[in-house]
């Protein structure tokens, strides 16, 4: 998916955003730059910086929701995070850098997941040998011993129990039936005629003890990974007994054996990479540190934070525990609604940071009619789905929907203009005594239709002040 064309793109975004076409193009070609990047010759390509975007638009208008989905389209690391949740170095809270740091965790955690799936087939053979020996003696002499009168030895435990817990009435296997028996047990094993048994399994408490450092400077930059460090100093501990099912004890093993498969160091470096050359980072509410003439108290902050995010975002060199991350050609996507600020009010170096500006257009009746019922996962799929599961068949009729969307854009004008999430207010009032009862209606069929809307609505849309507080 990652070298889809611009108009591949944007209909691939079109099954989940409805309008903001200007939006959609800027970051389909921004992606496509990306692709157009890595055909260049190399002693170009690293001088071609990727071009950051602005998007400016009020709440619920879709900007969070069009680069989200684009990070899946792309298959490209992707955090999301609050600019106004940065304060200047210095000052308690987060420091900008925490953003790249968190996008590197994101990506290793990513891969890793991918990596233990890959190899889970050859874990679980693994783990499948490993349970075998656990149920069935070896060729260990003091095991034979042990397996003849039905004591248990320290370690991997033999004994296999029954659904509630009792010792199975079936024979300890000699050793001579031993390779048999292994593979008939292999075979009742994989048909899950074991699954409800019992057995001793031993493991390892993998957990760390919880320490927490304050620090301006965050503990990652002091150039210490504190968690290897003390994993080497504490004893590891006696491995833990623990009862479970075969079942359990198959997953317990598997997982264990794709834990050690994976090559941690490998998925590291190649974490390293993506997130350097396909990251992408998502500040939502940059018009949050905007700074105000005639500021005081916690404003004289903000100027601050965009003096931090500017090396970050024009090119430098991030410290985590993993290894410094070039940031030189991460994609920032910048959103913001600026309601009591524009963006010439950001510092003129981080304006020239991001090049494109596109302003996205409040959303109206029609819009909200197509985001009702267009998108794969359109608010009324959704309730109709949810309404299913209680066997009550829920349908709304075009004139239903056209008056939704109508009371939407009406109490988006007269109150606050919170874009398309008002729509799933209107639906948890209109639908409320539904969702309520449904359990007690089960086989109904239930049409929504106007005057059902009208109905609902009616109170709370005359009474402006009572709207406010509902709707």
């Amino acid at each position: 998916m990652s070298d889809l064309k611009p108009s591949e793109i944007v209909v691939e975004l079109d099954k989940y955003i409805v309008g903001q076409d200007k939006g959609k193009r800027s970051v389909a070609i921004a992606l496509r730059n990306r692709w157009r990047r890595r055909q260049v010759s190399p002693d170009l390509k690293d001088e071609i910086a990727p071009k950051n975007i602005i998007l400016i638009g009020p709440t619920g208008v879709g900007k969070t929701e069009i680069a989200r989905r684009l990070s899946r389209l792309t298959d490209s690391p992707f955090y999301k995070v609050e600019a106004s949740k940065f304060t200047e170095v210095g000052y308690v809270g987060r420091d900008v850098e925490s953003m790249v740091r968190d996008l590197l965790e994101v990506t290793i955690s990513m891969l890793k997941e991918r990596e233990q799936e890959a190899v889970s087939g050859k874990a679980m053979e693994i783990a499948e040998d490993r349970l075998l020996d656990i149920l069935l003696p070896d060729s260990d002499p003091r095991k034979k011993a042990a397996a003849n009168d039905g004591r248990q030895v320290q370690g991997d435990t033999f004994v296999l129990e029954g659904e509630n817990g009792e010792q199975s009435d079936e024979p300890a296997p000699s050793a001579a039936s031993s390779p048999a028996t292994r593979e008939k047990l292999r075979k009742m094993l994989r048909e899950g005629k074991l699954d409800n048994r019992f057995v001793d399994l031993e493991t390892h408490d993998r957990s760390m003890p919880m320490l927490e450092i304050f620090s301006n400077t965050g503990m990652e930059e002091m150039g210490i990974n504190f968690k290897d460090m003390l994993g080497s100093m504490l004893p590891r501990g006696a491995p833990r007994k623990r009862r479970v099912t075969v079942a359990d004890a198959l997953q317990i093993l598997a997982q264990e054996e794709a834990q050690s498969l994976v090559d941690m160091e490998k998925v590291t470096r190649d974490a390293i990479e993506k997130v350097e050359q396909s990251g992408i980072i998502f500040l939502d509410e940059i018009d949050k540190v905007t700074g105000k003439e005639g500021g005081h108290g916690p404003d004289v902050s903000r100027e601050g934070v965009q003096r931090d995010l500017l090396p970050i975002v024009e090119g430098s060199s991030v410290n985590t525990k993993h290894g410094p991350v070039k940031t030189d050609h991460i994609l920032f996507i910048a959103s913001g609604a600026f309601h009591t600020s524009k963006p010439s009010d950001l510092i003129p170096e981080l304006q020239g940071r991001f090049p494109i500006r596109v302003e996205l257009h409040s959303l109206g009746k029609d819009d909200f009619v197509r985001i009702l019922t267009e998108p794969k996962n359109a608010l009324l799929l959704q309730y109709i789905a949810l309404l299913r599961t209680e066997k009550v068949m829920v349908s709304f009729n075009e004139e239903a929907v056209k008056e939704i969307a109508r009371v939407a854009e009406e109490v988006n004008n007269q109150t606050e203009n919170i874009g398309a999430r008002r729509l799933h207010t209107l639906m948890e009032h209109l639908l409320e005594d539904i969702l309520f009862d449904a359990p007690e209606m089960s086989g109904r069929e239930i049409v929504i239709d106007r005057a059902f809307v009208d109905e609902k609505l009616r109170d709370v849309m005359e009474d402006q002040d009572l709207s406010r507080y509902i709707l």
